[in-house]
């Protein structure tokens, strides 16, 4: 084993948790170590939300181009290229890698290639790819390792017939036909890219409806224009058993009896938590199931170990890892920091975009019934028309009495951009009134949250 390294916290991970977190520690004056086994960047820059983004950009751009003509443009629509696009994404996630590596050399950051093991709470050792071992001495340890896509028992991913949303990053041909098991934000952004490519796309969820976690009319009106769009879509159904058939297909029994022939199946179910092999159970860090249990200031049930992240199996989100990250190194610092969940943005980025905060109308209903319901559709907002994004609609949840907004739920353009004003109203404690009050500039796609603050004092403007 080669000479360790000193540190004052030693990051294990450099996902948007881990490098954040090494990031404000560095900033502080703290000397940094962060062992990372692929690349940094983690899932999020590497095989989840940064790419999938990119590539659902071109497909953005595509569908403007095969919309030309009703915004007055000549011209022939242009065709999708798919190995181009992947091409694109690469480049992007490799501009966007290097720019932390910069960051990590600016501040002095010291990046160690390799799988990080603890074996004291002050010790990791690392087993590096060329075989070679290290150790790194720290003050104080994070656990940022992630997670990967979920395994379904009985489907196998083969990177051919049966994909991950990682394999599906990867591919530069289209299959006619992919059948995706899983409806939530990786299964319907994924199905938006290959139907909008031309696939036939259909997506199995055992939930009673798309989108499980997501407000049920917001859901429901995703659901309507992914049909509109030629997208299948079963719900409340189980995939059963697959048959290999002629040419590569398959052949998949689902649970209401009936059968759907495809060229793929993309696995869209969720993730596991990266906890094997880290030295969790030789440290008797306390679990939580699967994922590792942590307090409100991140620290593990091992004094000096923090976790963060999607391995702490509380809201997988890459912001949400990212602010972790934030409250750990503060703890660590003395600062005395807590999380917060109750105020998490989501945001989903299919076309269109959905995005919530807060309460749905049906969880505000279960804890009272005294609660308003504001509503406002984009087709009644001018710059949506002018864009040519008029589906969808902005939803307000609010407390009838004290008019607190408890809930915005957004199906829409833009919505993921939309959701910052409403994260910010319910972290405030706002009222619709207040929101009202405040002037929306004009023509915005935001005045679709003024106006269905409206709507929920009962104050319509553009709507009867």
């Amino acid at each position: 084993m080669s000479e360790g390294l000193q540190a004052d916290i030693a990051v294990i991970g450099a996902g948007p948790g881990g490098y954040v977190a090494a990031l404000r520690a560095a900033q502080q004056k703290s000397k940094v170590v962060v062992i990372e086994k692929d690349e940094v960047g983690g899932t999020c820059l590497n095989r989840g939300c940064i790419p999938t983004k990119a590539l659902l950009a071109s497909v953005e751009v595509l569908e403007m181009s095969s919309q030309a003509r009703a915004f007055g443009l000549a011209g022939e629509p242009l065709k999708p290229d798919l190995a181009a696009m992947i091409a694109r994404k690469d480049r992007i996630v490799k501009q966007l890698v290097n720019g932390i590596k910069f960051l990590f050399k600016t501040r002095q950051i010291e990046l160690v290639q390799g799988l990080g093991k603890i074996v004291s709470p002050e010790t990791i050792e690392v087993a590096r790819p060329d075989g070679s071992k290290t150790s790194v001495k720290a003050g104080k340890i994070i656990i940022a390792t992630g997670s990967e896509p979920a395994k379904l028992p009985g489907f196998e991913p083969d990177g051919q017939t049966v994909i991950t949303s990682t394999d599906a990053l990867k591919m530069t041909s289209l299959p006619a036909n992919i059948l995706i098991i899983g409806a939530g934000a990786i299964g319907c952004e994924f199905a938006v890219v290959f139907s909008r490519l031309g696939a036939q796309v259909t997506i199995v969820e055992m939930l009673p409806q798309i989108l499980p976690t997501e407000d049920e009319e917001i859901a429901g009106e995703l659901r309507k224009i992914f049909e509109m769009s030629g997208i299948k879509i079963f719900t409340g159904v189980k995939v059963e058993k697959t048959e290999k058939l002629a040419g590569g297909r398959t052949r998949v029994a689902l649970s209401n009896g009936q059968a759907e022939e495809t060229d793929r199946i993309l696995l869209g179910v969720g993730r596991s938590f990266n906890t094997t092999g880290i030295g969790l159970e030789e440290l008797n860090v306390r679990m939580d199931r699967k994922a590792v249990a942590v307090n409100e200031k991140m620290e593990t049930s091992v004094p000096g170990v923090y976790a963060i992240g999607d391995v702490t199996g509380k809201i997988l989100l890459a912001h949400v890892a990212s602010h972790q990250g934030l409250v750990a190194v503060a703890n660590i610092l003395g600062e005395g920091k807590s999380m917060d969940y109750t105020c998490v943005p989501g945001c989903i980025y299919t076309r269109p975009e959905v995005a919530s905060v807060g309460l749905s109308e049906k969880k505000a209903r279960e804890k009272s019934q005294d609660i308003t319901v504001g509503k406002f559709p984009f087709a009644a907002n001018g710059k949506a028309v002018c864009i040519g994004e008029a589906k969808g609609m902005v939803k307000i949840v609010a407390d009838s009495k004290t008019r607190k907004v408890l809930g915005v739920h957004i199906v829409g353009p833009h919505a993921t951009d939309l959701i910052a004003e409403a994260v910010l109203a319910i972290k405030s404690g706002c009222t619709t009134e207040e929101i009202t009050e405040t002037i929306h500039a004009h023509p915005t796609l935001s005045e679709t949250v003024m106006e269905a603050a409206e709507v929920a004092q009962g104050t319509p403007i553009h709507i009867v």
